[in-house]
């Protein structure tokens, strides 16, 4: 490589600042276990803009809509079913060349939740690998609902009955599974929690002191961390160019760009474009489509076997998953140890 090449396909010269393009798809905010997702997928691409464009221009070109805006549903259709193939293949335009951050949202809550009443991010995955088959579909599903009610800020009113109602939920909650299956793994997981209700006052009051600069439950912010990361791991600095979004204020992108440094990334800015203007930023949002639909499909027992081989390549190591049989699939992996390490708890009590 001598860094004469003007596509940016390839790695940059040494010093040089690597321009990645990034997109999301599943984005429901705070409102992680009653939204439309299940799975929430950051994208990212690093091709030139002549690239790009000639991709999306053969992407067009095969699949023929009159649609004037393309999105991943227009891949996913079984009609065009080659095309997604052939976007995703080995000699596809994008291998090699694109990322994947994926965060399982029911797991993103448990750890967030378990890392603000315990500060041990460690104690997230087995209970959440124990929960479900230990409570049942039903009680595990409340737990995350009323888990989730509790982090969140969404529809926060002042008042003695919204700083409390959350609180007393999410622990009768908590109390009532402990007492339905003692001498579990997983009550004796829940205990712990029971005791740290003095945290979980502590949290509501300062959401009704006013809205946190990094929500807790909101996957955007740590995701493009971790993308920054991922491109930067070779030692090489990283601009991200990423389509616009009203989670990324200017003040979130300042904090971004710090907790970055801090945590040793070489990420120099986070620019904001529209995507429309911006064939590499449509490249990501449609694998970002793409990606979460795979990965959800994969997770809710129905994968297709062929495309989730055929988005592997793509799947970041430090995406936020909990459970172990999909992503096995997902990374072609034998058993939990092979699940993700725990994220980095960026954004869990910045304000």
């Amino acid at each position: 490589m001598t860094g004469k090449r003007e596509d940016g396909e390839r790695t940059a010269p040494a010093g040089a600042v690597l321009e990645v393009a990034c997109d999301e798809s599943g984005s429901d905010g705070e409102n992680l276990t009653g939204g439309n997702t299940d799975v929430f997928a950051h994208a990212s691409v690093r091709l030139s803009m002549a690239s790009a464009a000639a991709s999306v221009r053969e992407i067009r070109d095969r699949i023929r809509s009159p649609a004037e805006e393309y999105k991943a549903n227009h891949l996913l259709r079984e009609k065009h079913r080659a095309v997604l193939e052939w976007l995703l293949c080995p000699s596809g335009p994008i291998h090699g060349r694109a990322h994947v951050h994926l965060t399982e949202k029911a797991f993103f809550v448990v750890d967030r939740v378990v890392g603000l009443l315990l500060g041990d991010p460690a104690e997230a995955a087995p209970l959440f690998r124990a929960g479900r088959g230990t409570f049942g579909d039903e009680a595990w599903r409340e737990f995350l609902t009323s888990a989730n009610r509790l982090l969140r800020r969404n529809g926060v009113r002042d008042g003695d009955a919204d700083r409390t109602e959350p609180v007393d939920a999410f622990f009768r909650t908590v109390e009532a599974l402990c007492r339905a299956h003692p001498g579990t793994d997983a009550a004796a997981r829940l205990e712990r929690l029971a005791a740290a209700r003095p945290r979980a006052a502590a949290h509501r009051a300062r959401i009704l002191a006013g809205p946190a600069l990094v929500p807790v439950l909101n996957p955007l912010l740590p995701a493009v961390v971790a993308t920054a990361a991922h491109w930067s791991a070779g030692g090489q600095p990283v601009h991200l160019v990423h389509d616009r979004q009203n989670m990324l204020t200017p003040e979130r992108i300042a904090w971004i760009e710090q907790t970055a440094r801090l945590g040793g990334i070489g990420l120099v800015e986070v620019r904001l474009v529209a995507a429309r203007l911006d064939p590499r930023v449509q490249l990501a949002d449609f694998l970002a489509g793409i990606a979460r639909k795979i990965a959800s499909d994969e997770l809710n027992g129905h994968g297709d076997a062929e495309l989730t081989a055929l988005l592997r390549p793509y799947v970041g190591t430090a995406s936020v998953w909990g459970d172990a049989r999909s992503w096995a699939a997902l990374t072609r992996q034998a058993d939990d140890a092979a699940l993700p390490a725990r994220p980095d708890p960026v954004g869990r009590t910045a304000r």
